[in-house]
């Protein structure tokens, strides 16, 4: 991967259900209906580079060499609480895939993420990390992420987010340059409290109906 990759998934139907969990007036059953089908079908475009190692199977005519993806090498990080939002649809493609936590929450005065959990799978070093975060806003938060997270030294990372800006992509790849960003927009920029310009709101409020 280039330094600084960013990877837009603009598919009709990935925007215009983005379009719709925009909208202020989606309830809390709407918006997690919502992001569960965008990430499924988000996954389809984070995991097409993924290993993928041959088997031998019998077909209904003769035997034969076929490909299987390396599910059990990936891992999915979703940065507590709103990237558990996106991990139920991950799963239904990658059903393999182990799962990993890290809590972290913003400092509303600094900005900055502080970090109160960390768990991952055994064996990182063979394993493939795919963070997930619906909101890429000013990446102090991805970048603390993915700073605790390479001490595992996982075999790559990957970080997926539905909506980011221009501020938060360039403070993320000034510190990891070698993770790719996925991502369904990029919006203009944040306002004065670090939240995403148009964006949608809160991702975790919305998604668990706390506000």
């Amino acid at each position: 991967m280039s330094a600084g990759q960013v990877h837009l998934i603009d598919h009709p139907l990935v925007q215009h259900k983005l379009t719709l969990m925009r909208k202020k007036t989606a309830s809390v059953n709407s918006f997690t209906r919502l992001l569960d089908e965008l990430s499924t079908l988000m996954a389809y475009e984070i995991t097409r580079d993924m290993p993928m190692h041959a088997v031998e199977i019998e077909t209904p005519i003769c035997s034969m060499q076929s490909r299987l993806i390396d599910g059990k090498k990936i891992v999915l990080v979703p940065i507590l609480r709103a990237g558990l939002g996106f991990l139920s649809g991950m799963r239904s493609v990658v059903p393999g895939a182990r799962v990993g936590h890290i809590g972290l929450y913003r400092d509303p005065k600094t900005l900055g993420a502080i970090e109160y959990y960390f768990k991952m799978p055994s064996g990182m070093k063979d394993r493939d990390a795919i963070v997930l975060d619906p909101m890429l806003a000013t990446g102090n938060s991805a970048i603390a992420a993915v700073d605790r997270l390479k001490e595992t030294r996982p075999r790559s990372i990957r970080f997926v987010c539905l909506l980011t800006c221009a501020q938060g992509l360039a403070n993320f790849h000034g510190q990891h340059p070698d993770v790719p960003v996925y991502t369904a927009a990029i919006d203009p920029g944040l306002n004065e409290h670090g939240y995403i310009v148009p964006g949608l709101g809160d991702a975790g409020d919305r998604l668990f109906g706390t506000k």
